[in-house]
């Protein structure tokens, strides 16, 4: 069977994006996550179930991504699971604004952030605006999970 040709295939479904939606990363439940969000789009079914095992700084140690919707949806839970390993909840809030802003900014920056990586796959997306609430399901479910985690706080040490 041929496979189509026009330019949604060709300008929104990239081979990254097509590799995470074939092979998703990070779909295993952990076993005791630190912290957990679930997000919903009614209007379209997307659903996203994230677990995050936090070391105790607060560092990424392990993510769980399930999703069930469209390739967008999968290929950004993957994407997002893969990037956030190993930063602190500092890092990935700047992570998730630097997405957002490579998706929602108007005119579009023509250089992304440097530090997105693969993420910029994503930017095909833009082309498609009803799509971007899919590509951003799984980073409203992090900060969600992130906002649900304590903040680390470094007490004072006594002075005497």
């Amino acid at each position: 069977m041929p496979q189509p040709t026009g330019p949604q295939f060709n300008g929104l479904y990239g081979d990254l994006i097509m590799d995470h939606h074939r092979n998703p990363r990070n779909r295993e439940p952990l076993p005791a996550p630190t912290v957990t969000a679930s997000q919903f789009n009614p209007f379209c079914g997307d659903r996203i179930d994230l677990q995050l095992k936090l070391d105790p700084h607060g560092k990424t140690q392990a993510v769980c991504a399930r999703t069930e919707g469209c390739t967008i949806i999968q290929a950004s839970a993957s994407l997002m699971s893969q990037a956030i390993q190993n930063r602190t909840p500092n890092e990935i809030r700047q992570l998730t604004a630097n997405v957002r802003q490579m998706l929602q900014t108007k005119p579009p920056d023509p250089a992304p952030a440097p530090q997105l990586g693969d993420l910029t796959a994503l930017t095909a997306i833009r082309q498609y605006p009803i799509r971007i609430k899919c590509a951003l399901l799984p980073w409203v479910a992090l900060e969600t999970a992130l906002n649900a985690y304590p903040p680390i706080h470094n007490p004072t040490p006594n002075t005497l």
